[in-house]
């Protein structure tokens, strides 16, 4: 599962930031909340921690560029993989038993003559 970095609200007037630096690289393994950027504006210098423990998979804004709030960072991965599923590890379930899973309703003698009965009394009408 991958988790991504996004810049966080600033405050209400700041809606952008400058990269300043990646405090690790793509590929480092990085533990929960452990600052892996920071980002700078007029007002504030902060860190932005790692959402998860897993490993720096991706890098979208590289150190000096702007980047606006909610803009993607970067992303992380719990196992290390950008998020592609390997082939080997989708494997189809078949079910242990095969059952026939349809239900037979018998309906009982005289509610059949009734329907038969209802059924006659709804064409003689048509009929007139």
């Amino acid at each position: 599962m991958s988790e991504k970095i996004v810049v966080p609200v600033l405050g209400e007037s700041i809606t952008e930031a400058t990269v300043a630096k990646w405090l690790k690289n793509a590929g480092d393994t990085v533990e929960a909340d452990e600052p892996i950027v920071e980002l700078e504006t007029d007002k504030v210098n902060l860190e932005v921690p790692s959402p998860i423990t897993g490993v720096l998979t991706e890098i979208n804004s590289k150190d000096g560029s702007v980047v606006e709030v909610g803009a993607l960072l970067g992303s992380v991965s719990d196992n290390g993989s950008s998020g592609s599923v390997k082939k080997e590890e989708i494997k189809k379930i078949e079910p242990t038993s095969k059952e026939n899973n349809v239900i037979k309703l018998d309906t009982p003698k005289k509610s059949q003559k009734f329907l038969r009965k209802n059924q006659r009394k709804k064409v003689k009408k048509k009929n007139h």
